[in-house]
Formats: structure tokens, C-alpha cells, sequence
């Protein structure tokens, strides 16, 4: 079997990588087509400490479920609604039993492990495994292509369900790359006021397509009159500039984690506790402007699909590169250098 791995200090392509072991309540998942994220280029980058298969977006096969001879009927149901059927998947794979789990906060579970990012492999394989309980069967007018994007998805719609968008509420989000791009969709939809800064006119001018305004980061003036600014930049200059735009007592949603500073070309990739990963930003104005600084991670895939199968999200267009696994370390290289999304075809 394939995988796409990272070997603790740069990826490589596995062509006898171990089979996956199914444990009771697990799926045996043939993906078909994978999504590249920035946190699969961080983990590349020596920014964590997993080693092991990347990859957590896809869209894939339900080939075999492995139930217990006591799953509860919920399981039951599940597994007979995925098997055989392309799915997607959520990619935190909890225990149910500690504190934050029964108490409806399971994507905290204190036990767990993440598809691709820690504790489990991923999905850059020819297979892999993940509970029945965190598939979700795609429906049959979303292609596959469009499929990958469900589970970023999922963390836009995420980010707008913890906002207040109706009424006279202006909202900036900063960074023209795919979560950014996301996010000013689904938020558009419920507040016409949503405005998107980038850098990149390639990137942000896709916004004339759906009608969501958008400027260049180094056009606007620093006025400090914006209610909510949605920071999907992953870095400290994003936060500081996010800093510059909210208003007193305003929301920032912290969309995604801080990056290094950057290494250069052919440079060794330094150890998590090097100094290049330190990115010290100024937090004073959080205290000045008695701003509410939120993050945000993962959300329902369900009401990603619905997004998608009502196509009320344009995601095609963030499609940028295609490759064969067989070529999926040149695929990380290529989502670094400028595009907004690689997929991978298994």
C-alpha cells in the first residue's frame, strides 16, 4: 500500500507502507481524491510533532465496517448509511466518555486523536481507517472534487455560526487563501457588509464572481470601525493588522494557528523549540480596546454538504492544481508556492 508520509523531517511516498488494522466501530476508507491543507504544509515544515501518514480532507469509499458484536443500534444505523457509499468524515476521532464529551464538547474530547495531524494517520493513502460514527454518506450531485472541500467547509460555517452576521454588523475577513475564501462566502450570505482583504489579486478577485466586496490588505485605512474581523492569515501580522481594524469591544475569530517565521529554501527544517518558530505578537490593544479574541477549529460536516449540495458555496474555482499520489511530494511543493488548492487523486 501507498501513503504520503511525513518522516519527522520532510515528506515522502511510502510504496510499502503497513496496511491499516480495523478496531471495532471503524470503517476501511479507499479514498479517491484528497485535499491538500496548510496544516499539512506546517506538519512538513517541522511545526508539530506528528510522524506518520498526512492528510485529513477527502472524499472516499466506504469499503468494510468492522461492528462489535454489541453496537448499539446508532452504530448499526450509521454503518448501513456509509457502507459502500462515498463519504466524507469528521476528523477528530473521540472517546465519548471523558467530561467534554458527555458534555457536548466532544471535539475536545480529552483523549482525542485528529486523521493526519496527531495520533492517527491520514488520508494520503491507498486506504485508511475512521470510526463509522464520523462518516457521512455525500450526496450523489456533489462530485468528488467538490466533496474534498466539506471538511474546511465545515470550519467556515463553523466560524459564522459563532457570529452574530445579521443586521448593520461589518465584518472583515483577512487572508485570500481557500479558509479565507470560504469564509467570506458563507458569511456573505448572511451580512451583504462582508469585505475580504488578500494580497493577492489571482486570489481575492474571485470575489467579483460572487458579488462579496474585496480589497487589497494595503488599501484600507486602519480605523478601528469594523465589529468583527475574521483572521484566516496564520500569521502574527495577520493578528496585528486584525488588531488595527476592530473596533473597541469588537470580535476577532482566530481561524487558524499562528505559522513560523520563514525558513529558507533548502535551509534544515528546526526542531519545534527553535527560536524560528517564535512569533511574538503584541496582545496590548486586546486589553486597551477590551476586544473578545475567539478561535475557531472544526464544525459540522452535515451542514457543509447541505452548503454543497445546494450549491450555495462556489468551491471549483479554488481548484488550482491536480496530482496522482504518485507524485504527491511534488504536490506539497506545489501548495506552497502560490496556489489556493491541490488536490490529490488517489
Amino acid at each position: 500500500m501507498r501513503a504520503l508520509r511525513f518522516d519527522g523531517t520532510q515528506p515522502v511516498l511510502d510504496p510499502a507502507a503497513r496496511e491499516p488494522v480495523l478496531s471495532p466501530g471503524d470503517a476501511l476508507i479507499r479514498p479517491t481524491t484528497v485535499g491538500i491543507c496548510s496544516t499539512d504544509l506546517e506538519i512538513c515544515r517541522g511545526g508539530t510533532n506528528f510522524v506518520g501518514t498526512l492528510g485529513h480532507e477527502f472524499v472516499g469509499i466506504c469499503e468494510e465496517v468492522h461492528l462489535p458484536p454489541d453496537a448499539p443500534a446508532s452504530l448499526v444505523r450509521r454503518a448501513q448509511a456509509v457502507k459502500g457509499k462515498r463519504v466524507v468524515g469528521a476528523i477528530n476521532i473521540v472517546c465519548g466518555h471523558c467530561d467534554l464529551c458527555r458534555t457536548g464538547l466532544s471535539t475536545h474530547c480529552r483523549h482525542r486523536t485528529v486523521l493526519g495531524v496527531a495520533g492517527r494517520d491520514g488520508c494520503f493513502a491507498d486506504r485508511f481507517t475512521l470510526p463509522v460514527m464520523n462518516l457521512h454518506p455525500v450526496p450523489d450531485s456533489v462530485d468528488d472534487a467538490r466533496a474534498t472541500f466539506a471538511e474546511p467547509l465545515a470550519s467556515a460555517a463553523h466560524a459564522a455560526g459563532m457570529l452574530r452576521l445579521q443586521g448593520k454588523t461589518y465584518v472583515t475577513v483577512l487572508g485570500d487563501g481557500k479558509l479565507g475564501l470560504l469564509c467570506a462566502q458563507v458569511m456573505a450570505r448572511h451580512n451583504p457588509s462582508v469585505r475580504l482583504l488578500g494580497k493577492h489579486p489571482a486570489k481575492y478577485g474571485l470575489c467579483d464572481r460572487w458579488g462579496i466586496k474585496h480589497r487589497h490588505i494595503n488599501e484600507v485605512g486602519r480605523l478601528q470601525d469594523q465589529d468583527v474581523v475574521v483572521d484566516c492569515t496564520g500569521s502574527a501580522s495577520g493578528l496585528a493588522l486584525a488588531m488595527q481594524l476592530v473596533r473597541p469591544r469588537g470580535k476577532i475569530i482566530l481561524k487558524s494557528t499562528i505559522s513560523p517565521l520563514p525558513i529558507p529554501p533548502g535551509a534544515p527544517v528546526p526542531g519545534a523549540n527553535h527560536p524560528a518558530w517564535a512569533t511574538p505578537v503584541n496582545l496590548a490593544p486586546i486589553v486597551i480596546n477590551e476586544l473578545e479574541l475567539i478561535g475557531s477549529r472544526c464544525g459540522p460536516i452535515p451542514d457543509a454538504l447541505a452548503l454543497l449540495e445546494r450549491n450555495e458555496v462556489q468551491v471549483d474555482q479554488l481548484i488550482t492544481a491536480r496530482y496522482p499520489l504518485a507524485k504527491g511530494v511534488e504536490a506539497l511543493t506545489a501548495a506552497r508556492s502560490g496556489h489556493i488548492k491541490v488536490l490529490i487523486t488517489i
